[in-house]
């Protein structure tokens, strides 16, 4: 009974060192001061398009999201999209490493049970061991193992954060392909009518040559445009076909069944409006700000192990249990066997290494201050030219619109006035062409306006969740 209160204090001695490794000597961690304004630059919007509650919109990009087919595609991407399937192992991976070196806080206590029987010269020997220990454990005084372990908790933390931004990217990217492919197919559209219309007015042309009431120089025009059309008309065709290949790369899968080949960009909106007037401490939530706060902090836990290498290191190994040369007896008085051996290493000469290990630490650490300001900055800029944008582009498709009208109307003047011989066929040209071009530019415009909906909803983070959270502190 004796030797099994030696074993339990032995236990109870080394759990009570390693209560005592609770100190740290990391700095005391303080967010740097975002260098930004406290608010965006206003923008004076015409835009009369209902907004969405900021905190559901940035939340879920599913409210941010209304067209069903672009949904869909986003869902398949998140599920099929290598690239955000190497980030999810690369977090695995981080967590895996993080418990290793938050193992190294506690002992490593095994147990070994050994017996042996042997017969010469008419004797027998038998020996029966129980053995219950920690080897080489490193009690943490000083905080270097608990640093250590911050350190891996923050880099796997920012790796999280760094999977969250791939996630976002993917969806901005999957988005934008689709608006690609809409835009192609909406032009598309639009030069097959240029083209019908100029092949209409080349027979035009050709038949009052062959009467005597034209010029082969008005069909040789009206020839010119035909041709040129026709090849946009060839290239349009292709950039669809490669709109299409670039879709089911991105999702990783065949478009799914129903999925409408013949789509053109619709005039209503994709997507929901993001609130006005957001604060720009919103700007903490975005994922690639999150990494590099992470990675700071990360760098900062690491001064805490380099501070602590200035330290003795202090390891135990200790073992206690019961030896006999029978079964019978391994429980008896006098049976029982421990060891203790704790050790210490004091650095006394190393030559500047620990110093300049420590200096290289708090470099770095202010290295990573200067990428988590600069990451926030970029954002802020981010943000704010998708702002300005917003506000111009809404002004730029209603101009656009009465830019097609007119051309529209200029082309019903001149095509009659020409038929009824009353216009040159210069006149004629020279509407069908505008018309081409402002058609052009009000599909390429709303296009870019509908792309940078996107632009701005990925600028501020949108589609993060708070389960970043919930994730440390179950880490922790």
């Amino acid at each position: 009974m004796n030797k099994r209160f030696a074993v339990c204090r032995i236990v109870a001695a080394t759990l009570t060192v390693f209560a005592l490794g609770a100190c740290t000597l990391e700095p005391h961690y303080e967010r740097p001061a975002a260098p930004m304004p406290a608010s965006y630059p206003q923008y004076e919007s015409t835009s009369a398009q209902q907004q969405a509650s900021a905190a559901e919109l940035l939340s879920d990009w599913r409210s941010f999201v209304r067209d069903p087919y672009l949904r869909q595609l986003i869902e398949l991407a998140l599920t099929n999209n290598r690239d955000l399937r190497q980030a999810a192992l690369k977090v695995a991976q981080y967590e895996a490493e993080y418990r290793i070196v938050r193992a190294e806080l506690g002992p490593s206590i095994t147990a070994t049970g050994t017996h042996s029987a042997s017969h010469q010269s008419g004797v027998t020997t038998k020996s029966t061991s129980l053995e219950l220990g920690t080897s080489a454990w490193e009690i943490d005084f000083f905080g270097r193992i608990r640093s250590l372990k911050d350190q891996a908790l923050e880099q796997y933390l920012s790796t999280d954060a760094a999977r969250r931004s791939t996630q976002i990217s993917l969806i901005s990217t999957t988005a934008g392909d689709y608006l690609t492919w809409l835009a192609d197919r909406a032009l598309l559209d639009v030069t097959e009518r240029t083209v019908a219309s100029y092949r209409d007015t080349y027979e035009t042309t050709l038949r009052a040559a062959n009467l005597g009431s034209g010029s082969m120089e008005d069909v040789q025009s009206a020839r010119t445009s035909l041709t040129s059309a026709m090849a946009n008309l060839a290239a349009y065709r292709r950039a669809v076909e490669q709109d299409r290949n670039n879709l089911i790369a991105v999702i990783g899968c065949p478009l799914p069944d129903g999925f409408p080949d013949d789509r053109a960009l619709p005039d209503e909106p994709l997507f929901a409006a993001v609130p006005e007037g957001l604060p720009s401490t919103l700007l903490t939530e975005r994922p690639d700000i999150i990494e590099a706060e992470h990675a700071l902090k990360s760098a900062n836990a690491y001064i805490g192990a380099a501070r602590a290498a200035f330290f003795p290191t202090v390891s135990l190994t200790a073992t206690g249990g019961v030896a006999s040369n029978g079964l019978s007896s391994l429980f008896k008085a006098g049976s029982g066997a421990w060891a203790f051996e704790p050790s210490i290493s004091v650095p006394i000469f190393q030559f500047g290494s620990l110093r300049a290990s420590l200096d290289s630490a708090t470099i770095s650490k202010n290295i990573y201050v200067a990428a988590y300001e600069g990451t926030i900055q970029t954002a802020f800029k981010e943000v704010s030219n998708a702002l300005a944008a917003r506000a111009t582009y809404v002004d730029q498709t209603v101009a656009d619109l009465q830019y097609v009208d007119a051309a529209q109307q200029y082309y019903d003047i001149a095509n009659a006035r020409y038929r009824g011989g009353l216009d040159s066929f210069l006149t004629l040209l020279t509407a069908q062409r505008t018309l081409f071009s402002a058609q052009t530019q009000l599909v390429t415009d709303r296009a870019a306006q509908q792309t940078n909906m996107v632009t701005l909803y990925t600028a501020l983070g949108g589609g993060w969740r708070k389960d970043a959270q919930v994730q440390e502190t179950a880490a922790k």
